[in-house]
């Protein structure tokens, strides 16, 4: 699923896009750091719960910014414990929904799609 690491490559691209545009970037900033180390990736699991616990106060707070935010750090994390090849992975259709989540954050900050299809579309 990570040929040649073009996975990583384009998650590691809408982070950088998406950084300055993130109040609070804890968990992207942690999620950005765990890319490059794969005897990291494991922790991704407990990474995604934390995610998901801001995604629930977003969620309360109808902070639809956050909610984008925190959804789309919710499925990298998926993939990344996924690609640990740990027990327990998550869905395995998590990769899929990488694009339509920064898509989705992209739109929610005033990001067109065509910086999205350019990360997706370059070749690394």
């Amino acid at each position: 699923m990570n040929y040649g690491d073009k996975l990583l490559n384009d998650i590691g691209g809408f982070i950088r896009l998406f950084s300055p545009y993130c109040r609070d970037s804890e968990t992207l900033d942690q999620l950005h750091r765990m890319l490059g180390n794969r005897g990291k990736w494991a922790k991704a699991h407990d990474l995604f719960d934390h995610i998901r616990n801001k995604t629930l106060k977003a969620e309360r707070a109808k902070n639809h910014v956050l909610i984008c935010q925190y959804l789309f750090e919710e499925i990298c994390a998926k993939t990344l414990y996924n690609l640990s090849g740990k027990s327990a992975p998550f869905d395995a259709d998590s990769p899929y929904w990488i694009i339509p989540n920064a898509i989705s954050f992209a739109r929610a900050v005033g990001v067109t799609d065509a910086e999205i299809v350019n990360i997706v579309a370059a070749n690394d």
